[in-house]
């Protein structure tokens, strides 16, 4: 059967303690530690003394022993001294064993503490080698997002499920069993994804995934500082993250909420972006045959003629250029064929007879005025 009862007797560690409030606690561990030290260091001088016994011990007996075979040789008249120096250095060594029994049992009794529950059966020395930071290689801008793009396409659903995280311990495990995602190329798809939920109106959520993506730049900026792999900084970043100083965290939720202020002015940008594409692309999908917009080009008009355009009297329009000035009247005719306003071929093609005669009739006005 074990023995357990050399595991009842053991001093705790000094901080374990509890104290008075009123005593200054540290002192009085440190206190604690200097004579438990110094204990220690008398029971070591204690074990030396007795080796130092016991070697002296062995001498004698050895030189004595030498001696008295010598003498009963030669029958020497100090025989008799000799046997009885032999008898008193062997009472001498019984003395010494009793007194290492005693020490030995004193010391069995003491109890085990930090400093002695346990002792090295061997020692070495293991130099890790520090994981480097992985390298882009010069890759081309052209490359790296290729790279990006394929990133993406193989990691969407696990880098979607990281931005959803909130809690740092879940956060940690998942891109410990995921470190393939602890990379530049996730910050950057977090970044992304922050400023389209911005420009979708989905403010909350955006919110919640800047704060995923402050995690990542906060352990690629730790790898950076320290040239180490991203991978291999990970505990570090949520450890420091979780027993933090104030200061620490403050800095991070400022630089969360910078963050977010970013966020928010770079998606109003690419919403008036994309609004001035939209008005682009409305702009060229109306143009008329001659390059021009119909919406410019009525903004341009003269009233008289706006109102001719306007209630699609071709009588009036007839008679208001007719009073015009011919120079004027071509160029505002012009534009108006360009930009669509005024399709004449097509009236004709229809076989209308009224509009192929009103369509004509402009150019008759101004050839005879």
């Amino acid at each position: 059967m074990v023995d357990y009862s050399k595991w009842k007797n053991i001093e705790i560690s000094d901080d374990e303690d509890e104290t008075h409030p009123n005593i200054d606690t540290p002192s009085l561990f440190r206190w604690r530690h200097q004579a438990r030290i110094e204990r220690m260091e008398e029971r070591k001088k204690e074990y030396e003394n007795i080796e130092k016994k016991k070697s002296d011990h062995i001498k004698k007996i050895s030189e004595l022993k030498a001696k008295l075979a010598e003498a009963e040789k030669t029958n020497a008249s100090n025989l008799n001294d000799l046997k009885k120096a032999l008898q008193d250095v062997e009472i001498e060594g019984d003395k010494i064993k009793k007194e290492e029994e005693e020490i030995r049992k004193k010391d069995k009794l003491t109890p085990w503490n930090v400093d002695t529950i346990s002792k090295p059966g061997f020692a070495k020395t293991v130099i890790n080698k520090k994981p480097s930071r992985p390298k882009d290689d010069n890759l081309t801008e052209e490359q790296k997002e290729a790279r990006l793009n394929k990133f993406i396409k193989e990691n969407e659903k696990d880098l979607k499920h990281f931005g959803l995280l909130r809690k740092y311990d879940d956060s940690k495990a998942f891109l410990k069993s995921h470190n393939n995602l602890v990379c530049e190329d996730t910050a950057n798809y977090l970044v992304v994804w922050c400023i389209n939920l911005e420009m979708e109106e989905k403010h909350d959520l955006m919110a919640h995934v800047a704060h995923q993506t402050i995690c990542m730049q906060y352990i690629l900026e730790l790898a950076k500082q320290l040239d180490y792999d991203p991978r291999a900084c990970v505990d570090a970043f949520f450890s420091k993250i979780q027993v933090a100083e104030v200061e620490y965290k403050q800095s991070f939720e400022n630089e969360l909420e910078q963050f977010k202020e970013r966020i928010k002015k770079r998606a109003a940008e690419k919403l008036e972006e994309a609004m001035k594409e939209a008005l682009e692309e409305e702009k060229k999908s109306r143009l008329g045959p001659g390059g021009l917009d119909p919406v410019e080009v009525f903004e341009s008009l003269p009233d008289e003629l706006k109102k001719c355009f306007e209630s699609q009297d071709i009588k009036l329009l007839q008679e208001t250029i007719a009073q015009m000035d011919e120079e004027q009247a071509k160029y505002h005719m012009k534009r108006c064929v360009d930009s669509g306003l005024w399709v004449p071929e097509s009236r004709k093609k229809k076989g209308e007879n009224e509009e192929e005669d009103s369509a004509e009739a402009p150019e008759q006005e101004q050839s005879t005025s």
